[in-house]
């Protein structure tokens, strides 16, 4: 049975996207509930899968892997094995923070966080070791405009 999401939900969302940590008793104040019947709407909403995690953002820059790459990938390979052999390295390569199989002229989309362009280079051949593309090109980061993980609510 799906959770049906109301404007309170919505608002209790809104708040735990600013700031997970918030204790249940500021949380409840916020939207104008009691702790219990807060404490109730947002387990429900863990329970439902709506709130998948609650995790720490961390400062790539300060963590030594501040550029972003975007990378561009065709295969000429549309099977199984291939969607496999790329799901796996996704998974034991950190580097990668968000994979993405597209429609269009791009098969996938990845979002790799490095160092600097020589770990990159690194990342690059232990990717293409793992995986048969046809071809990869990726786009250095300049400047972070807008990089959130809030949803529109």
């Amino acid at each position: 049975m799906a959770h049906e999401i109301d404007q309170i939900d919505r608002r209790i969302l809104y708040v735990l996207q600013q700031d997970a940590q918030i204790s249940m008793d500021a949380l409840s104040e916020r939207v104008g509930l009691s702790r219990n019947a807060c404490w109730r709407r947002v387990r429900a909403m863990e329970d439902a899968g709506i709130i998948r995690a609650r995790v720490a953002l961390l400062d790539a820059d300060k963590l030594g892997c501040g550029l972003t790459v975007l990378v561009m990938i065709r295969t000429d390979q549309h099977n199984a094995d291939a969607m496999d052999a790329l799901q796996n390295a996704v998974s034991i390569m950190p580097e990668i923070t968000g994979a993405y199989r597209m429609t269009g002229d791009l098969d996938y989309l990845l979002r790799v966080q490095v160092a600097d362009v020589p770990e990159y280079d690194k990342f690059y051949k232990r990717l293409i070791a793992r995986v048969a593309l046809s071809d990869i090109s990726a786009s250095f980061v300049m400047e972070d405009i807008k990089d959130t993980t809030a949803l529109p609510l």
